[in-house]
Parts: C-alpha cells; sequence; structure tokens
C-alpha cells in the first residue's frame, strides 16, 4: 500500500494510492492522479471509477495532485495517531514553531489517557452525523460529508460542522473549509459564529466559518500541521469565574459536544482562561487527550479531517438525552465527574461513620448565613456531624472533592457553591435554602439532583428570615409583594433579592426540617 505504483505505458507515474479507510471517520476512497498537467487531460479519479475526470479547471498542473496529497498526508497521520506522549504542556499557541510534519504533529498532540476506554471510530462517526434532531425536525445534517452546515436555528447557541478539508486559522479567527473539485462552487459561504453555548452574550466575540469557491480554493493558505482527529472552536469567556456558569455554560455542554470521542478530539480555545484550564484540568484532560491550543494566538493553518465550531447545550445546567450521541444523563455526567476526580464508585459503600455528616457551605458575598454558630448548632441537635465550609474560585477540586464525597448532606443558599453537588454520593442531600422572593430553586439546582440520583430538599425561607425585612420593614413591596418586584424586571429583581439579601434562619423552625432529613438518611 506504501509503494510506488507503476504505470506499465511510458512517460507516465502514479503517485502512492492513500489506503482505504474503512473507519466511518476517514476518507472512504483511494485515490489516483497523474503528473501531466490539467491542460492536458489529466484526471483525478477514485480508483473504482478511473474514467471520471475530477480533475479542476486550472492550468496549473499542482492543482491535479491536491486532492490526493491532502488524503496521503491525512492517513498517514492516523497511522501514527495512536502514539502516546506524556506529560506535555497543557497549552499550545503560537510562541512554538509550526509543525509540518504530519507524524510529529501527532505525538506532540497527545497526552495521556486517564482510564478511558479505546475509541470506538464508528461512534465517531455516528457524533459527527448526530444532533440533526436539535429541534430541527431533521432538517439540518450536521457533518454531511463535503459540505459545512451551520445551524443557526437553536435559541440558546449556533453549531458548525465542516468533514472533509477543514483548516482552522487562530489569529484571524477563521475556520475554512476547501470543497472537492467537483463540489466547488462560484460563490463561497461565510457565517459569523459564536463559540459557545449562550450566543446571546456580547463579549462572545464571532469565529468566521467559511466554505471557499473554485477560484479561492486554488489559493487555500496550505496547512503548517496535519491532525487525524477533530477538533472543537469554543470560547472560555463570557460568565465563567461562577462554578454555575462553568459547568453550564462550558462544561456540561463540552461533555455533550466531545464526550463520544472518548477523548480523542483536541479543543482550540478562544479567550482562553488560564485559572480556567488550571481548576478544571481533570476534566479537559479527560474529554480530550490532546494539547489545549491557545486560538487567539495560533499563528498556523491547522488541517482536520472534521472541525466543530461552538457547543451544544440543551438547558440551563441539563441535558436532553434523546439528544445525545449516546443518550447521556446529568447521572452520567455526575457519575463521570466522580471517576475522574477518583472518588469511589457507589458499588463500593458510604464509609463508616457514628452521625451523618452535613457540608454547611456559606457565601462570602451576598445571600450568606448571619447566624453561622445557631445554625451548626441546630445541625448537631439534630444529630448531625456538621463542617462549615467558604470555598473560594481557587479552591482545589481535588482535595475539595474528596470532602464532598464523604458528606451525606451539602447544605447552602440558593447559589453557585451548590454546584458542587456533582460530587456527592448517589442518595446524597442537597438542601437548598431558598432566599425570600427567589422562585428559580428548582430549575437551576432541584431538578437537576432529582436528575443526579441526590435527594433535593428545599427550605424556603420567610420573610422574617431575609434582612431585606430588617431593612425596608414589613409595608415594603418586596417584602408584602415580591411578585410586583419580578414584574419589574430582571435588573430590580436581581438587586434586591439576589444581591442585596442575606439570610437569618430561624433555627427552632429550621430544626424539624432537620430531624426529618436525619430520620430519611438513618
Amino acid at each position: 500500500r506504501d509503494g510506488r505504483r507503476s504505470d506499465p505505458r511510458p512517460g507516465r507515474r502514479w503517485l502512492p494510492t492513500c489506503p482505504h479507510r474503512r473507519r466511518r471517520r476517514a476518507w472512504r476512497e483511494r485515490w489516483l492522479t497523474t503528473t501531466r498537467p490539467c491542460s492536458d487531460s489529466c484526471s483525478v479519479s477514485s480508483s473504482a471509477s478511473c474514467s471520471t475526470p475530477r480533475c479542476p479547471a486550472s492550468s496549473d498542473p499542482r492543482a491535479c495532485f491536491f486532492v490526493c496529497a491532502v488524503v496521503l498526508q491525512s492517513t498517514q497521520a492516523e497511522r501514527t495517531g495512536q502514539i502516546s506522549m506524556t506529560s506535555p504542556p497543557p497549552v499550545s499557541s503560537a510562541s512554538s514553531p509550526p509543525n509540518n510534519s504530519t507524524q510529529g504533529n501527532a505525538q506532540a498532540d497527545k497526552i495521556d489517557q486517564l482510564g478511558q476506554p479505546a475509541n470506538n471510530a464508528s461512534d465517531k462517526g455516528y457524533l459527527i452525523r448526530q444532533d440533526g434532531a436539535d429541534g430541527n425536525n431533521g432538517s439540518v445534517k450536521h457533518g454531511a460529508p463535503g459540505k459545512p452546515i451551520c445551524d443557526l436555528s437553536d435559541p440558546r447557541y449556533d453549531i458548525c460542522e465542516i468533514s472533509g478539508d477543514a483548516r482552522a486559522i487562530g489569529v484571524n479567527r477563521t475556520v475554512l473549509y476547501v470543497p472537492p473539485a467537483e463540489e466547488r462552487d462560484t460563490d463561497g459561504q461565510e457565517w459569523a459564529i459564536k463559540d459557545q453555548s449562550r450566543k446571546q452574550l456580547v463579549d462572545i466575540i464571532e469565529v468566521n466559518v467559511k466554505t471557499l469557491s473554485a477560484a479561492q480554493s486554488l489559493v487555500a493558505p496550505e496547512c503548517t500541521s496535519r491532525h487525524a482527529v477533530p477538533a472543537v472552536v469554543f470560547a472560555m469567556n463570557g460568565l465563567t469565574s461562577n462554578p454555575w456558569h462553568d459547568f453550564g455554560d462550558v462544561l456540561i455542554p463540552l461533555f455533550i459536544t466531545t464526550r463520544a470521542y472518548d477523548g480523542e478530539v483536541q479543543f482550540l480555545v478562544t479567550e482562553i482562561q488560564s485559572w480556567f484550564v488550571d481548576k478544571y484540568r481533570l476534566i479537559l484532560t479527560n474529554l480530550s487527550r490532546y494539547d489545549i491550543v491557545d486560538f487567539n494566538k495560533d499563528a498556523g493553518v491547522r488541517c482536520y479531517p472534521h472541525i466543530t465550531v461552538g457547543l451544544r447545550s440543551h438547558r440551563d445546567l441539563g441535558i436532553d438525552p434523546a439528544r445525545t450521541p449516546r443518550n447521556y444523563t446529568m447521572l452520567d455526567f455526575r457519575l463521570y465527574i466522580r471517576d475522574i476526580f477518583s472518588l469511589p464508585p457507589d458499588s463500593q459503600g458510604t464509609p463508616e461513620k457514628q452521625k451523618p455528616r452535613l457540608m454547611l457551605i456559606n457565601r462570602s458575598g451576598n445571600r450568606k448565613f448571619v447566624n453561622v454558630p445557631e445554625i451548626s448548632a441546630a445541625v448537631q441537635a439534630a444529630g448531625f456531624e456538621v463542617l462549615v465550609e467558604e470555598p473560594s474560585r481557587d479552591v482545589r477540586l481535588e482535595e475539595f472533592s474528596r470532602v464532598v464525597d464523604s458528606c451525606d448532606v451539602l447544605m447552602g443558599a440558593h447559589g453557585a457553591a451548590l454546584t458542587s453537588f456533582f460530587f456527592l454520593r448517589t442518595g446524597a442531600a442537597m438542601l437548598q435554602v431558598v432566599p425570600w422572593g427567589v422562585d428559580t430553586a428548582m430549575r437551576y439546582f432541584g431538578v437537576q439532583a432529582k436528575e443526579m440520583m441526590l435527594q433535593d430538599v428545599e427550605y424556603n425561607i420567610a420573610a422574617e428570615e431575609s434582612t431585606l425585612y430588617e431593612k425596608y420593614g414589613k409595608d415594603h413591596p418586596m417584602i408584602s409583594d415580591p411578585e410586583s418586584i419580578h414584574k419589574q424586571g430582571w435588573e430590580l429583581t436581581r438587586q434586591y433579592f439576589w444581591l442585596e439579601q442575606d439570610i437569618r434562619i430561624n433555627t427552632t423552625k429550621f430544626a424539624s426540617m432537620l430531624h426529618q432529613l436525619f430520620q430519611t438518611l438513618a
């Protein structure tokens, strides 16, 4: 397969044939070409139909070789793409010189596998074709061979799938598709895509996705590196730095978009956040076994067999199993996170301890508990061991996840810190203290807890337990008629109920719920 084939007719020589790819995600034909110029009846044909001319209308003889050259180098990368390299730098950018060797590139990108099963190529092919049913009645077929299709119809996100000769140029924020010669049109197409799961955010800068025309294809920028695996272009900025948005806007959409690749995918990240990479390194390096590319600084022309631009998102902090390649659920995601952080499986059982443990998460800003000592005493009186935590943004998740895993109850005011419920064991409880005037508890945490086989317990505070009551009095509309505040819009609602409010729990009233929860866990 790798040798040269000679034609018995004088004056003609065949380039090496491209090995027939049996995997769905790879090239399906072996291409042959001649060294004659296009003007001299050159033909680029598939081995199955050598009489069909596929040569572009150009006098440049190099144009005859273009398709085969791309396939030859791509398949060579696929032969070497499984070589593992240990402990590479986590992020690559333009500071590293472009690598023109396919084999060298495959080795440089590869990073350690974290206990994941071997990749299934047929599943990856299915992943590329899946999600055409994103509420579009099948009218959009993502990743159809030979053509990029950008779907802008979802209210949450935009997505583009490019299969074939896909080229990414980071410094230009551009992804190009060079169609096969027989599919080229006189006019190309172009889309501006916000490459994250919330396309309404104004600070997400668009990535340009272009289909090159026939004329543009002949002068397309040459590849400086070739890759045997797909790539996903996405942004790390937006509302991140809040754990709820870290998971809901990036990590869960990234899981939905890439999990079925089993790590055989590379991330091209716009607006990369170094703190995000450091904090969630275990998750990122498990979803992709290749270097994370700082796309904004990447001056090379990276060529891939498939590129996805954007992240799929089904709902706030949630997954719709019917729209994922392997019917993933929120339970799958929680168990996946526990596995990544090496937390014990459910089959191992709960460690022996004298009392059930309750972690009380206290916020450092708004919606904090102002009577933590009294709350802790009530928790202990109900029979729990209490552990008070105030996690910060720079908390080490590897250590913090083990502390959460050791607890039977995670208690906190409605807010981002409750996102730690991903580290709880099956059957553990999330006790959500719902502030006055907040009506999103079920939507943002309660539904998800139940989907992940956790107990969802809610304590809705009375007006007298809110510091708003002390500050404004019982006759103010936010106390007497909170719905009237909601009707005036999000900004006023956020100002009063989310930013100005703290919580003073009535421990006598709260004690009955704690005793009931203790009996349930016992």
